[in-house]
């Protein structure tokens, strides 16, 4: 039986610090869906498509990812894709109780679903969608934060504001 895992989030964008928990993700489980999803309570710079299309872009090169949107729970998209994990990463203990909130609820939703946890790589433990964002509101160098492709998508919605 193959192993089949949902990598969540909102993405937005992508960082080096996701795209490190995907990539050693990748070489754990034989199947590793990207799961673009929509936080409500965050006001998004880029579109679900646009998230999708450069997470795609960033990992083209590892065969065993694929990317997908979804509107709804969760746990009904792990189920859809006859996953057995949820794979979150965890950058600081900051990140331990709003994820383990997350995962208890899931686990009262289907406790056949398991969630891994795994620590992002130390260079990117400080990393956040939003601090990318900020920065690159105001031109600051992100190119040690986000891949190249990232970078240039940053720049262009930047330039319009």
């Amino acid at each position: 039986m193959s192993s089949i895992t949902v990598c969540p989030g909102s993405f937005d964008p992508i960082t080096l610090g996701h795209l490190d928990i995907i990539k050693r993700g990748a070489k754990v489980f034989d199947q590793v869906y990207v799961c673009v999803l929509n936080n409500s309570s965050k006001q998004p710079l880029f579109t679900v498509e646009e998230r999708c299309e450069l997470i795609r872009e960033v990992t083209k090169e590892i065969p065993n990812v694929i990317v997908e949107s979804y509107k709804g729970l969760l746990i009904d998209y792990v189920r859809e894709k006859n996953a057995q994990a949820i794979l979150r990463g965890l950058r600081a203990v900051s990140d331990f109780e709003y994820e383990m909130q997350i995962t208890s609820m899931n686990r009262v939703l289907d406790d056949n679903i398991e969630t891994f946890f795994m620590m992002t790589n130390n260079q990117y433990s400080f990393l956040s969608s939003s601090i990318v964002k900020e920065v690159a509101k105001y031109k600051g160098n992100i190119s040690e934060l986000v891949p190249e492709v990232v970078e240039m998508a940053l720049k262009r919605k930047f330039s319009n504001i």
